[in-house]
């Protein structure tokens, strides 16, 4: 067990060795056999993957650090090492959403991002542990600041290989905080993007309306790297990709921040509750307006919004999984764990006509949101209700719930910390704003762990 300083840790970055890539005094497969060397120390305990293909990973840095000698990248991620959530198919490992009706499930074929990882030169060194379809019984995992405790869910091993620095980018998805979660558990940055902005094809199809992929990363810089390249390749059908360039957003100090407690405030611990509170006083003190509920009805009426959020996405989640969940419990009920046994029951009476009144609801909470662009540069909020529990439960949802059914991007900061371990600041932002919000996010690490602007 490591005590975590958010100011002290450094993980993994890829952006920083690019300039040594460049001029010979590193290389991609040197880079890669670093990290090879940290997952050998580090998993056993660990277990943040289900399946490693080191082979096939030596073998496409090699060809980048080709690449590189003759100067001819690729892309933004050429060489880069990358895991992968085990809810997407790849053409060189199995994918089984931690689930027994999958154990032996080969495709031999790449879903959307693992595909334009490849086709970008990104280096595919795994897959990462799951719960059972992404929101089940959890896998193994453990997190790497201390094994005791859970690394979240269900980006449970992408969460944990990028915070114990085994890879500096991992796949997650979301509709729960399934990426945010992990990230303010393990202490690394994330991406929740704006809806659609990444190609889902090729995954477990999860409440499609809210899911998305999300990347976990060390350092911002490689989270905006890695989001911009998949972002371009397209995103899911009828949605826009990310605006900007793959170098990271020049820091933007905001103006003004909306603070929001949400439904999560009440199951807050106190410690947490303190230490949110000395970041939002801390930004104030370098000249950052905050607003809260207190200051300002319509914030109130978005706080009040956030408490009935929970319910319309539940019931929502539930609905969209009828496909294939019931066909599974049809099939196998047998070989479901109880948490997907229990939804496919529930998502067989969940009623259409109740489905049709979430969906106007939610059309109703994303325009309310959006009533705020203009007024606010972005929102603050907390990931987490306290610090990694003990055991391998996965975490409190509230959080993480508000940007997957609105749809508006989501950063986790990992600038706080509580009983040693990690606790993530959230930075949420309008929608197709990801840039945007990833400059001032870029700012508030700053000015939160060395005090400057």
């Amino acid at each position: 067990m490591s005590s975590y300083d958010p100011s002290a840790v450094e993980l993994l970055s890829f952006a920083k060795s690019l300039p040594d890539f460049l001029d010979g005094r590193d290389t991609p497969r040197a880079y890669l056999e670093r990290c090879i060397e940290t997952i050998e120390t580090r998993e056993p305990k660990v277990q943040a993957f289900s399946a490693l293909n080191l082979h096939g990973a030596r073998a496409a840095a090699d060809a980048a650090t080709d690449r590189y000698k003759a100067g001819q990248t690729l892309s933004p991620v050429d060489g880069m090492p990358v895991a992968i959530k085990d809810v997407f198919d790849t053409e060189d490992m199995r994918t089984t959403f931690n689930s027994d009706l999958f154990r032996d499930n080969q495709t031999a074929w790449d879903g959307a991002c693992p595909y334009f990882f490849r086709r970008g030169g990104g280096v595919i060194i795994g897959k990462t542990v799951t719960t059972e379809f992404a929101f089940g019984t959890p896998g193994p995992t453990r997190n790497p600041w201390d094994t005791k405790r859970t690394p979240g869910g269900s980006s449970s091993g992408s969460g944990a290989a990028v915070g114990a620095s085994m890879v500096p980018v991992a796949i997650g998805t979301q509709v729960r905080g399934s990426v945010l979660r992990p990230a303010a558990f393990n202490g690394t940055y994330a991406l929740k993007p704006s809806k659609g902005a990444f190609n889902l094809l090729g995954g477990f199809p999860s409440a499609l309306s809210m899911a998305c992929i999300g990347l976990l990363s060390g350092t911002i810089s490689d989270m905006w790297r890695t989001a911009w390249w998949l972002s371009q390749q397209g995103g899911e059908p009828g949605y826009p990709s990310i605006t900007g360039k793959p170098d990271l957003p020049k820091s933007r100090k905001p103006k003004c921040l909306i603070r929001l407690d949400t439904a999560g405030w009440a199951e807050t611990d106190e410690v947490t509750r303190a230490e949110f509170d000395r970041v939002c006083s801390l930004l104030a003190v370098r000249g950052v307006e905050i607003v809260s509920r207190s200051d300002d009805p319509d914030i109130q009426a978005l706080e009040s919004m956030l408490v009935e959020l929970r319910n319309v996405i539940d019931f929502m989640l539930t609905y969209e999984g009828r496909w294939p969940l019931m066909m599974y419990a049809d099939r196998s009920p047998e070989s479901l764990g109880d948490r997907v046994a229990g939804r496919a029951h529930d998502a067989a009476e969940a009623d259409p006509t109740r489905y049709a009144e979430c969906l106007i609801w939610a059309e109703k909470a994303r325009a309310q949101w959006d009533s705020f662009r203009g007024r606010a540069d972005g929102f603050l909020t907390l990931n987490q209700t306290g610090a990694a529990p003990a055991g391998m439960p996965v975490g409190n949802t509230v959080y993480g719930e508000a940007s997957s059914l609105i749809g508006m991007p989501a950063l986790n900061l990992p600038l706080m910390a509580v009983e040693g371990m990690p606790l993530g600041l959230q930075m949420l932002g309008f929608y197709g704003d990801d840039e945007a919000l990833t400059a001032l996010g870029h700012w508030a690490i700053h000015a939160v762990l060395r005090g400057e602007d």
